[in-house]
């Protein structure tokens, strides 16, 4: 195994806007938000968030926590259109923080190499 197994990852925040063209018109309000911290997902007490919507995210949440290179789109581009086309609602993503983890930790998979 090597010495340092660590990596970073950023911590997400996710925050409902509205597009000013459209009228909301899923389960999720302006304002609205959740947080990413590692693998762990997080809402404020007594919110909810819509399924599809997350589902829609995930796959770019995802990156976004990672290092990426500042000339491509996911290190510029931060808000996401709503999944539902009839919907008004925008997804701005924001890193906010970076937290160390490292892969003994979290897996039981070794690293080969």
């Amino acid at each position: 195994m090597q010495k340092d197994d660590s990596f970073e990852l950023y911590d997400i925040k996710v925050e409902v806007v509205n597009n000013g063209v459209k009228p909301m018109a899923c389960n999720h309000k302006e304002g609205d938000c959740f947080l990413l911290s590692g693998e762990n997902f997080s809402l404020p007490d007594g919110q909810s968030f819509p399924i599809y919507c997350l589902a829609a995210l995930i796959p770019i949440i995802t990156v976004k926590q990672r290092m990426t290179a500042p000339n491509d789109w996911i290190s510029t581009d931060h808000e996401v259109a709503c999944p539902d086309v009839n919907c008004g609602g925008v997804f701005k993503i924001s890193r906010i923080g970076k937290r160390t983890f490292y892969h003994h930790q979290i897996t039981a998979t070794r690293i080969h190499g």
